[in-house]
């Protein structure tokens, strides 16, 4: 056979790159889904459900784990960690420890294993589990936490598992084991357990690790899990997943936490920009909007910010900020940003806030969720709706405007602060017992 011409090879590469980019739009290979918004432009879930209804599979998981599953083709992933009871006699059982921090959190003294599991999309169907590492955790973690909060991440060919203290794994789509690295322990404060998922872009994955130690940014090779560099910061609790942009020719990493949002050049480690101005304990994932990535939070206080992504040194209290909120900010989930619309979780309520992304202004302002008390996951869009979970099982679907108008009420069995995913007609649920795989019945389509 002929050498392909140059000409010929060029379409190839656009038709792979097409493919690729096709793949990425129909799962929800990551945290907060294919572009880091909480969107998918390709999924259309169900607008109603129940025990009863529009429910394809419902299977019980093992162990505990607030992590979002992801959806990689005919595969749903998901981490948890199972308590097998094994004590260690050397460490004291948790009621006779004596206290040592604020919420009087204890360490365990039995061993956990760190399950990677697969199922069957159409089914639910266990078709593997990895059993990645077995050890008793170092510390406790608050009651809504556990020990295995990160959600991983796929390029469609590799597994990314992140259990914290517990190490970092990559895995082939089979369950077989590629790399792991102990990266070392942390120290949270008040023992409030770690939570930062990890991001991978261009072959290289990004690690945060804020706590009352000495916190870091550190970006690992892919394909080896070799650390390519890694940088300390000076910040205290955090659990906000970085987000990775591409701009004018630099990518960027930013990182929204207390002390402040910062841009990392991802292939050197070097700071381009930083912004001091949010409240204690980031959680909510950053979001890029056009030229401007918008960060914020909700603990202490309200704040949101929108700076620009072409920023130099330390932009704080200037006018570069396009513009500040301190009301209505979210705690624990992140905002869901929609074609200019920011959907905002007052701290952990179920008031609802709809900003305009470009102006920081009020579409509609606090309104209350009907049916639900708390919240905990971070809200999701698709097919021009927006879908809210509450902690207790009820969940509200709205219209996707600048109105509120809710679509929707609905109720399972079970307590969900994980996060929802998307993906073809389905909503994947993941609760503190059940995984439900929400798709609507033949004989109502």
């Amino acid at each position: 056979m002929k050498n392909p011409s140059p000409i010929f090879l060029v379409v190839m590469a656009f038709h792979v790159c097409l493919a690729k980019a096709d793949d990425f739009a129909e799962n929800w290979h990551q945290w907060r889904g294919p572009d880091a918004t909480g969107v998918s432009q390709k999924a259309n879930p169900p607008i109603e459900w129940s025990e009863e209804k529009n429910v394809r599979w419902k299977v019980e998981v093992d162990g505990h784990g607030t992590s979002t599953p992801i959806i990689w083709g005919q595969k749903v992933f998901l981490l948890t960690a199972i308590d097998t009871g094994v004590k260690d006699p050397t460490i004291p059982d948790p009621q006779d420890q004596p206290k040592t921090n604020f919420f009087d959190i204890k360490r365990p003294n039995t061993q956990h294993a760190f399950m990677v599991l697969c199922l069957d999309r159409a089914t639910g169907k266990e078709l593997w589990r990895t059993k990645v590492a077995e050890k008793i955790p170092h510390e406790g973690a608050h009651r809504d936490n556990d020990f295995s909060p990160a959600s991983p991440t796929t390029d469609g060919k590799y597994l990314y598992a992140w259990f914290g203290s517990a190490g970092m794994y990559s895995l082939d789509l089979g369950g077989s084991e590629i790399w792991s690295r102990d990266l070392g322990e942390v120290r949270m404060g008040s023992s409030l357990g770690e939570g930062c998922s990890p991001v991978l872009h261009d072959g290289k994955l990004v690690l945060v690790r804020d706590h009352a130690g000495k916190s870091s940014i550190e970006v690992l090779d892919a394909s080896s899990g070799e650390t390519l560099w890694k940088k300390y910061r000076d910040e205290d609790n955090a659990w906000a997943t970085p987000r990775v942009i591409e701009h004018r020719g630099k990518t960027q990493v930013i990182s929204a936490a207390s002390g402040a949002v910062r841009s990392y050049d991802l292939n050197t480690g070097d700071v381009n920009w930083q912004c001091s101005g949010l409240t204690g304990n980031v959680i909510p994932c950053p979001l890029i909007e056009g030229d401007h990535v918008i960060c914020m939070s909700g603990y202490q206080g309200f704040a949101a910010m929108s700076l620009p992504l072409d920023a130099e040194g330390d932009i704080s209290g200037s006018d570069q900020i396009k513009w500040k909120i301190d009301r209505g900010t979210p705690y624990i989930p992140s905002p869901l940003l929609c074609d200019g619309r920011l959907y905002c979780i007052q701290s952990n309520t179920s008031i609802l806030t709809c900003f305009d992304s470009q102006t920081g202004n009020a579409n509609f302002d606090r309104t209350r969720l009907p049916g639900i008390n708390n919240v905990y996951a971070s809200p999701v869009g698709a097919a021009g709706r927006v879908y809210v979970v509450g902690r207790h099982g009820n969940a509200a679907v709205l219209e996707q405007s600048g109105e509120f108008n809710v679509l929707a009420t609905n109720r399972l069995d079970d307590r969900f602060d994980a996060s929802p995913a998307l993906a073809g007609n389905q909503l994947f649920l993941r609760g503190a017992k059940f995984l439900y795989c929400i798709e609507e019945e033949p004989d109502s389509r």
